[in-house]
């Protein structure tokens, strides 16, 4: 059977949007739970605790690896290192599953086991099926490939770039979760049906990092809609198209400010913030 597949635009995203009201304060607007980085990639730590601020959460409670959190707290000095209440989770960003230690896992599995919404991506993904919360999971086709053949799913790296689509809808029925397949054109599908498409505006974004921002954009709107996704099956999907969208955005309004050229993971997260401004207005 073909698929049916919508492409989520800028109306879309903007319903999504959450404009803070003036009886917010930092836990109303969202608190989003991070373990992400490692001693190969403690970038990516940075990148998605930027992101997530630079996308509207209230607080950002950093409880990864604790050698990487004064990195952390280099740029985003605001992040809190201690634990305590949230209302999403970002897991696995900069991780290898084949190097946690017995601390990281614990941490990993309570996050899992908290009921929260969740955020997968790379050293995490390994980790799906066993969350109690609202889960999307963030991979790019080389990870959906490694994911589906730990669980005995035959798919060859060239059949998921040929048909991600497909591929997308057969891995969140196989898991029972969101899937945002990254690519060019990202595929976000769930096993209730919906199927949605979000085409980059150009491909500056293939570039290290930006996979991470992603993932902070995503924690963010999940922290923040935190209520909706208690009460809604589809809003995680939904969340996850529109953090797409913005990434997309965030990247071609950084290249633009750049006379069109080359933008950084970092140059996208710093362009988040007046994409969500023009979302909020419309």
């Amino acid at each position: 059977m073909t698929e049916t597949w919508r492409e989520w635009a800028a109306e879309d995203t903007a319903a999504w949007i959450r404009v803070p009201g003036a009886g917010d304060d930092k836990y109303a607007r969202g608190v989003l739970g991070v373990i992400t980085g490692s001693h190969d990639y403690p970038g990516a730590a940075v990148l998605g605790v930027e992101a997530a601020n630079r996308a509207g959460i209230g607080m950002v409670r950093y409880t990864g690896p604790r050698a990487l959190g004064a990195l952390v707290l280099a740029r985003r000095p605001e992040t809190v290192l201690v634990t305590g209440r949230v209302q999403a989770w970002l897991l696995g960003s900069g991780m290898d599953a084949g190097k946690r230690n017995f601390l990281l896992q614990g941490e990993l599995s309570h996050a899992l086991a908290s009921g929260q919404p969740v955020v997968l991506d790379a050293g995490a993904l390994d980790l799906v099926g066993v969350h109690t919360g609202p889960t999307v999971i963030t991979p790019h086709a080389r990870e959906l490939q490694r994911l589906l053949d730990a669980r005995e799913i035959p798919a060859s790296l060239e059949e998921i770039r040929e048909a991600p689509g497909e591929w997308a809808v057969r891995a969140a029925n196989e898991l029972g979760t969101a899937v945002l397949l990254k690519g060019a054109v990202t595929h976000i599908a769930d096993p209730t049906g919906a199927r949605y498409t979000v085409t980059a505006p150009g491909h500056w974004l293939a570039t290290a990092g930006t996979g991470d921002v992603l993932g902070g954009i995503l924690g963010a709107f999940a922290a923040g809609h935190a209520d909706a996704l208690a009460l809604e099956a589809g809003a995680i999907t939904a969340l996850a198209a529109s953090a797409a969208f913005v990434h997309g955005q965030a990247a071609a309004v950084a290249s633009l400010a750049r006379g069109g050229g080359p933008v950084t993971a970092l140059d996208v997260a710093d362009a988040v913030p007046p994409v969500i401004g023009e979302l909020a207005a419309m």
